[in-house]
C-alpha cells in the first residue's frame, strides 16, 4: 500500500509539472501577442529568449516519465497516463514554439502603423488560451467532458482562421504595395490555427488515458 501510495505522489507530480509547462506556454502566446497588438519588439525578444524554460521543464517531465517508467515498471492504465505526460509535453513544446513564432512575426512586421484590424486574430489567441487551460486540466482531472469541450472550442478557431484568411488575402488583392506585413499577419492566422490543432492533440490524449482507446477530434 505504501509503495502504491508513493507511486501515486509521483504521478501528481509529474502531472503537475505538465500543468506548470501548460502555463509556461500560455504566458508565451499571450505576451507574443500583446507584443504583436501593441508592435512591441522588445517584448517579442523576451518571449523568445524565455522559449528556453519551456524546452527545460520538457527535457525535465520527459526524464522524470522515463525515470518512472523504468523504477516502477508500471502496466496498464499507469503506463498510460505516463505516456501521456511524454505525448502532452511535446504537444505543448509546440505550442510555446508557435508563441515564439508569432513574436517573430511581430518582429519583422516592426513598428509600422496596423494595416488591417486584427480583431479577429485575438479572438483566436483568447480561445486558444481556454483550450490550453481546459486541455490541461481535461488531463490532471481525467475529465472526457472537458477534453470534449477543446475539440469543439477548435471548431471556432477554425472558423475565425477562414474568415480572417479571407479578409487578409483580399485586402492583400487590394494593396500588393504591403505585401510584407500582410503576409507576417496570414502567417500569424496560420500559427493561431495550428496551436489549436496542437491542443486538440492534449485532449485526444486524454480521452486515451480514460477510456483505453484513441479519440480523432479533428475528423
Amino acid at each position: 500500500m505504501v509503495i502504491r501510495e508513493n507511486f501515486e505522489k509521483k504521478l501528481a507530480e509529474l502531472k503537475g509539472k505538465i500543468t506548470e509547462m501548460g502555463e509556461l506556454s500560455v504566458t508565451s502566446v499571450e505576451r507574443a501577442f500583446h507584443a504583436l497588438k501593441h508592435q512591441d519588439v522588445e517584448i517579442a525578444l523576451r518571449v523568445m529568449e524565455e522559449d528556453t524554460e519551456v524546452d527545460n521543464l520538457e527535457l525535465e517531465i520527459n526524464q522524470f516519465a522515463i525515470w518512472l517508467m523504468a523504477k516502477e515498471q508500471p502496466v496498464a492504465r499507469d503506463l498510460r497516463v505516463i505516456i501521456g505526460v511524454l505525448r502532452i509535453s511535446s504537444e505543448i513544446e509546440r505550442i510555446a514554439d508557435f508563441g515564439v513564432n508569432l513574436a517573430k512575426a511581430t518582429i519583422k512586421i516592426g513598428k509600422g502603423s496596423s494595416l488591417v484590424d486584427i480583431g479577429q486574430l485575438e479572438q483566436m489567441k483568447d480561445i486558444c488560451i481556454e483550450m490550453i487551460r481546459k486541455s490541461i486540466q481535461s488531463f490532471t482531472e481525467e475529465n472526457l467532458s472537458l477534453a470534449k469541450e477543446v475539440s469543439e472550442l477548435e471548431d471556432k478557431v477554425d472558423d475565425y482562421y477562414a474568415a480572417t484568411y479571407k479578409k487578409l488575402t483580399t485586402y492583400l488583392s487590394e494593396h500588393p504595395e504591403e505585401t510584407d506585413q500582410l503576409v507576417q499577419l496570414l502567417f500569424v492566422n496560420r500559427y493561431l490555427e495550428r496551436t489549436a490543432d496542437h491542443i486538440t492533440n492534449i485532449a485526444e490524449n486524454t480521452a486515451y488515458l480514460i477510456k483505453g482507446k484513441i479519440y480523432d477530434f479533428n475528423s
